[in-house]
Parts: structure tokens; sequence; C-alpha cells
């Protein structure tokens, strides 16, 4: 379909109108101001039309009845004078026309066969009148009808002849209600000019009460926009409402997670490149010697590219550790490879693999199932974190020492601990040991080929399965990890979007 260059203009006029009734419709100052006004204008426009609806109720009943009264007397009068078999009383005639123009309304008499005699208006005499109103105060009583539409009040009243409980005659009267309706427009008017006049104060009522409402919303929009440009350390402080305060205190704790986070990314950033370039330092050391030194002995030779070799290697290891550590944060919330594990088996292949590494160190693995158990777990990643713990004890052990893995559980949890028989963690390092690079022994960590993140890794792991790690440890004498772990893996709520 083809537009045309004016079309294209008439559409972005009207999506430009849309989006900006849009955004005023959604203004929380308009919405106020509206609202303000609107609880303040519908129960006075509630009121006048009250006050209306009251007064032409009672005015019509008073009305209505001051015409049936004054048909029941004309009525009196008509069998008094013998009205209906000789109509040429003028004393009748002068109350006919007296009422008539009181009024300002129509009388008309009817005999007992509904056959018009008199009419005020000259037009339906010598006709039958059958009309519904008519026929029953013939029948039965007097009636009242008030057309609101056409405006007039129509009544009946019987005419009885003293003595006879027969109905004789009718009289039909018809009155306009005119000067109800302009007393109803006096009312209207000045009630009008109230309304507007309280439609002034409200909307100014209205502006001074949004302006204090949203005053305290834009400062706290300009400090998150303040945020977005830059962090501050100025402290939001809004108490003007219960609501503001508590968002000021959010705001501010929000605040401070991110410099926190920031301290941590500019820490975790130096640290990767301090890692990684100790390791780098190194080699080109090592290089630069050998490129230095002519006639080199083969087996000093050999000696630098073995060490140029285990740079590598730990770098390798780094990298490993970092990328994990990535892909881990990525994949916490959705990416869990979830199935029914033997836990049991899983410990003893753990073992088995890291068997040799204690052999060479002269340190005993033993395993200690308290019961079978089997769990909901990402078997991957729950090896890792075992085997990160067995690792660990096992480098930073002692000789002929041991290290010693427990397998527990109830009907909730289950629980593995890693005990051993090692140096033990300083009382002022244990608080600081998840952190990732952070190592008790920077010098030993680097001759065993620690990054300083195996237990960062760890306690990742063990989080993604919404589980819990502890340690305890004595200098010189050990430690022991504890983790707990639910049996039954159930995704959070976040998880499950």
């Amino acid at each position: 379909m083809y537009i045309q260059s004016g079309e294209w203009v008439i559409i972005s006029k009207i999506k430009y109108q849309f989006v900006s009734n849009r955004k005023i419709i959604g203004n929380m100052r308009f919405c106020v101001i509206l609202c303000t006004m609107l609880a303040g204008l519908i129960p006075c426009l509630a009121t006048l039309f009250g006050i209306v609806a009251f007064y032409e109720s009672r005015a019509v009943e008073l009305r209505t009845a001051e015409i049936q009264n004054q048909c029941t007397i004309l009525s009196n009068q008509l069998s008094a004078y013998g009205y209906l078999s000789d109509p040429t009383s003028e004393v009748i005639d002068s109350n006919l026309t007296q009422l008539t123009n009181i009024y300002n309304g129509r009388v008309m008499i009817m005999d007992e066969d509904l056959c018009v005699i008199k009419d005020t208006y000259n037009l339906d005499e010598g006709k039958t009148n059958v009309s519904e109103s008519v026929v029953r105060c013939m029948r039965t009583k007097p009636t009242n009808h008030y057309d609101k539409k056409n405006h007039y009040i129509e009544v009946t009243s019987p005419i009885n002849i003293p003595g006879k409980k027969k109905i004789d005659g009718v009289i039909l009267a018809s009155v306009s209600t005119d000067s109800i309706e302009v007393t109803k427009q006096v009312f209207y008017t000045h009630g009008g000019v109230v309304v507007g006049i309280a439609a002034i104060f409200l909307a100014v009522f209205g502006v001074a009460l949004a302006n204090k409402l949203v005053k305290p919303i834009h400062k706290i929009t300009g400090a998150i926009e303040n945020v977005s440009e830059g962090y501050s350390d100025d402290v939001l402080h809004v108490d003007t409402f219960a609501e503001t305060s508590q968002l000021s205190e959010a705001f501010n704790k929000m605040l401070g997670r991110l410099k926190q986070l920031d301290d941590s990314r500019e820490e975790f950033v130096s640290n990767v490149s301090h890692e990684l370039k100790t390791p780098m330092t190194s080699m080109k050391v090592l290089a630069d010697s050998l490129l230095e030194q002519e006639n080199l002995p083969v087996e000093m030779y050999r000696e630098f590219m073995e060490d140029i070799a285990k740079e590598i290697d730990r770098e390798n290891q780094i990298i490993e550790d970092l990328l994990t550590l990535v892909r881990m944060d990525k994949s916490a919330e959705s990416q869990m490879n979830i199935s029914q594990v033997h836990i049991n088996h899983e410990l003893e292949m753990i073992l088995k693999r890291l068997r040799p590494i204690a052999k060479r160190s002269n340190v005993e693995l033993i395993l200690e199932s308290i019961r079978e158990v089997t769990a909901d777990v990402d078997k991957v990643k729950l090896n890792l974190a075992v085997t990160n713990l067995v690792e660990n004890a096992i480098k930073y052990n002692i000789d002929s020492g041991w290290v010693r893995v427990t397998l527990d559980a109830d009907h909730k949890y289950f629980y593995v601990k890693v005990a051993d028989s090692g140096i033990g963690i300083p009382e002022d390092s244990v608080d600081h040991i998840f952190e990732r690079f952070f190592r008790v022994d920077k010098a030993r960590s680097r001759e065993v080929g620690g990054t300083g993140l195996g237990l960062s890794i760890t306690k990742n792991v063990i989080q993604m399965h919404h589980g819990v790690i502890d340690v305890e440890s004595t200098p010189g004498e050990g430690t022991t990890f504890s983790m707990r772990i639910p049996l039954n893996y159930v995704p959070r709520q976040e998880e499950r979007l």
C-alpha cells in the first residue's frame, strides 16, 4: 500500500497528539488535580440537583393539592347551582375564568355521559371525553398526574349531588407548571455560579496539593538522574510523607549497594590484572634471561622452559576459573541442569580421581557415608564444588596428613563435611576466604598453583543449589568446611519467570 506524503503528515500529527494526550493523562499532577476537582464538584453538583429535585417534587405536590382543593370547592358550587342541568350560571363561569387565569390552565366539565358541557378554551364543548383519568374518576375517586415533559398538572374531581351516592359528572383541570420551571432555572443559574466558584477554589487547591505531592517525587527523580550520570555521596532525605521516606531509604540502600558493587568491580578488575600480570612478568623475566645469555647449558635452558611452562599453566588456570565464575554469574538464575543424583557414588568418584594427587602429597583420603543419599542437584557443578574443597585440603595439608569427607542427611537436607589435618586458617582471615582472589598465604598459594578463586566458585555453586556453606578452622590443627543442600531443588520465583 502506498501512502502519500500528505497522509504521512496527518498520521504523524495524530500520533503526536495521542502521545501528548497520553503523557498529560498519565501525569501525576494532572491526576491529583482532576481527582481533587471531581471529589469536590461531584458532591456540589449532587447537592444542586438534589435541591432542585426536592423543590420540584414539593412544588408539584403543593400545586396539585391546591388545584385539587379548588376543584373540590368548584364541584360543591356546581352541585349547589345545578350547573350540570343548566350550565348558564354567571357565578360559576366567573369562578372558572378566575381559576384558569390564576393558574394559567384549562377547566372542562363533563356530565355523567362524559359529554363536555363546559370548556374554558371553548374547544371541546359538546364532545365526549373518554380519557383514562376521566373514566377512572367516574368509577372510583379523584386522580392527578404530573407531565414533566410538557410542563402541566392534570387533576380530576367528581361532581356529587348532595344526598346521592352516584357521581353525576367530572371536573378536569389542567394547569401549567411554567412558574415551577422558571424557579428551577433560577436555582440552576445561581447554583452554577456557586459550583463555578467552587471549581476555581478546587483547582487552586488541587494545584497546591499536586505540587506538594509531586515535589518529593521530583527530588527523588533528580537524585536518580544524578546517579545515572555518576555516583554521588549525597544521602537522600525526603521525609515529606511516610511513603517517600521509605522510598528515599530504599534509594539510599540501593545507592550503597551500587557503590559496593562498583568498588567490588574495580577491585575485581585490579585483582584480575594483577593476577594475570604476575605470570606474564615472570615469563618475560625468564625469556629475557634466556635471550641475554649465550651458550646456555641445556640443563639450565630446560629449567627455564619448565618454569615458563608452569607460569603458562598457572595463567591458564586463572583464566579458566574466571570463565567459570562468569558463566555461573550469568547462568545462576536459569541454567541449572538439575537431575536426581546418587551423592554417595559421586563422592566416591571424586576421591578416586584425587587419590593420585593426595598420594604424591602423602595425604590420606577418607570417605565416611553415614547413610545413602539421593538428591536433586546439578551434577557437574556439585562435583566442581566438592573437588575444590578436597583439592584445597590436600594442597594445604601437612606431611602424612588426612582429609575426611563425611556424608549425612535428614528428611530435608543432605550434609557434606570436608575436614583436614592441615595448616588451618588464621582467625582474621576466616571471614574473607570466600572472596575472589583472597589468599591466606600468597607465597604458598602461588607455589601450589592456587588462584584465590576456588572457594568463591564453591560458594557460588552451593548458593545456586539454595544451600549454605560454613567453615571452622584452628591454625596448626586443621579446617572443616560444612555444606548443607536441600534434597529437593525448588526454583525460586524469579527463576521460574
